[in-house]
Order: structure tokens, then sequence, then C-alpha cells
């Protein structure tokens, strides 16, 4: 099991939350009756190649279930088994603004419960418009809920963003980003930085674009092999290889070393079920592969931010400093 007590050499979201709420904040997981516009058709068919049928919401209530039914239910299982208060809940699977307005304004309205400190909404960055951003400033100033939005990117590598069939590009992303700052909301990206298409470069580059662009969270997690995906049709027949998990830690550290202080890691490796993969992990324990980044920092002394050094006009620093 990792060390909990070992100073951690990157800032961790469960500081910020303490920070921001004086306490404690749990996400609760919520999933809607709805796709994504690269599922059925708009943006592309198939969904992304990793991605199962059922999304990323493997500790989802069905979603048949209203908002308010299923944040109980989360509330009465969360709270008392870590003696929570507060809490944040996170529209989760799919794409949560790939909405008509008057169900997304419904639906977000639904998640301010008086336990919440703020709402996450989970979506792509092809389904970000102002239009959508106006309804959670409006939400944000009646209900007094920080706005927490989270973009899957997964890889800056163009190349890549088209093999997995993402359905969006680079520049979409960075317009999504700056779209939501000018409201002042919360922007997270997911980030997957073992895609077999990419390399170390792929990652640092990574990180370096999304310091400059002043995203406030990253989510990082290993590449998972669903089962009955074209991903798994792909690594079935041997169509590519994935990297060592010392590797994996390798690029996480070059990663958080080349990422702004200021931003905030909602975690390092992610867990999925194994009875869904064929691929999870390296078949080791998420805090195992989290021991193997951790020690890799100790090893170079080294901690995030340490290689930011790339902002604001590195090569004048000499006519400033």
């Amino acid at each position: 099991m990792t060390d909990t007590t070992r100073p951690k050499r990157y800032r961790m979201v469960s500081k910020y939350y303490k920070e921001t709420y004086g306490e404690k904040v749990y996400k609760l997981p919520v999933a809607l009756p709805l796709t994504c516009p690269n599922r059925d058709g708009s943006a592309g068919v198939g969904g992304c190649t990793f991605c199962g049928e059922i999304g990323a919401g493997y500790e989802n209530r069905p979603a048949w279930m209203t908002v308010r039914m299923q944040l109980e239910e989360n509330i009465a299982h969360i709270g008392p088994k870590y003696k929570a208060k507060k809490f944040i809940p996170y529209y989760q699977n799919f794409s949560n603004t790939y909405l008509g307005l008057d169900d997304f304004k419904s639906y977000m309205e639904q998640g301010c419960i008086d336990e919440a400190v703020g709402i996450a909404i989970a979506t792509r960055p092809d389904c970000i418009a102002d239009e959508y951003l106006d309804i959670l400033a409006d939400i944000r100033n009646r209900f007094q809920k920080d706005i927490y939005i989270e973009l899957g990117l997964q890889t800056v590598n163009y190349d890549t963003l088209e093999k997995i069939n993402r359905g969006h590009d680079l520049a979409q992303f960075i317009d999504a980003v700056l779209r939501i700052k000018r409201y002042g909301f919360n922007v997270t990206t997911h980030m997957i930085v073992n895609l077999p298409w990419d390399t170390m470069k792929d990652t640092i580059e990574g990180a370096r674009i999304l310091s400059a662009l002043g995203v406030d969270q990253v989510k990082l997690h290993a590449l998972y092999i669903v089962k009955n995906t074209l991903m798994a049709k792909w690594y079935q027949e041997g169509q590519f290889t994935l990297i060592s998990a010392e590797e994996y830690a390798d690029r996480v550290v070059n990663f958080v070393r080349h990422l702004h202080p200021d931003i905030v890691l909602q975690r390092l490796v992610g867990r999925a079920p194994e009875d869904n993969t064929l691929f999870t992990n390296w078949s080791m324990g998420w805090w195992r592969v989290q021991d193997l980044i951790d020690d890799k920092l100790d090893e170079l002394d080294a901690h995030q931010g340490d290689l930011c050094d790339y902002l604001n006009g590195k090569a004048v620093r000499k006519f400033i400093d």
C-alpha cells in the first residue's frame, strides 16, 4: 500500500479541497441518459477506440435514476464511511454538455443540493459553447456553487487523436479551455500518457501546453484495454505493445516536472475493474504504480514544476533577470 505519510512532491486535489473548503470533499458520480457526438454520428461513429459501451462510469448508479436519487444513495454510502459532509456531484459518464439547453439546465440545477460545494461536469472539447457556459454562470450565481468542467483530451499528438477516434482536434480543445476560462470556471484535463503511438516528447509537450493554457487541474491515468472495444481487438491481434509500468512512471514523472506548480493533480494513476478489461495497470494495484512514481521523484529529488522554465519569454530572460 502506498505510504500516505510520505510528503508529496506535487500538488494533490485533496489538499486543494481542504484549503478551499476547510475540510475533505468527496465527488459523487452522477450518470445521465445521454451519449457522445462521436458515437451518434455528429463527430464520428463507434466512439473512442478505448471506450466501452458504458463509458467510464463503472461506479455509477443507473442513468434512469433521477439526479437527486443518485446523490442521496451515494451520500448515504460515502457520508458515514468517510465522515464526509461536503460533496461535489460529478456528472461523469459520456459528454454531459451534449444535451438540449433546457435539459442541460434542469440536470445541472438538480445537482445543486445543500451539501454540494460545487458541481463537476465531464465533457468533450467540441461540446463547449457559450450558451452552455451562460447557463452554468447563472447556476453559479443563483446557487452559489463552484463550477468544475472536466475535458477529455488524452493526448496532444494529432495523429494519435485521429488513431483513437477522438473526433476532435487540439484546436477545439484550446478553444474550449479559453472559453471556459473567460467565465472563471475551473478546468480539468484528462490525459493518458501511455497511448501506444505517443512518445515521451508527446507527454512532455502535453504538460507544457496545459501549463501555457493555464488549466486548473489534471487527471492522469494509464490506458485500460476495455473488453469488446476496437482497442481490445488491436491488442489481441498484437497491433501494438504497451510500455512497462516503470516506463509509465518515467513518463508521469516527466509530465509532473514540466507541469506548472500551481496546477492541481487529481490523480496520477486510475482504476478500472478487472472483469471489464484485458489490461489494467500491469495487473498490479494502483497504489503500486503510484509508489513507482513517488520513488522516482524521490530518487531524482524532483518535484512538480522544477522543469517548468519555458513560459513568459524564456529567450529574453537574460535581459531581465
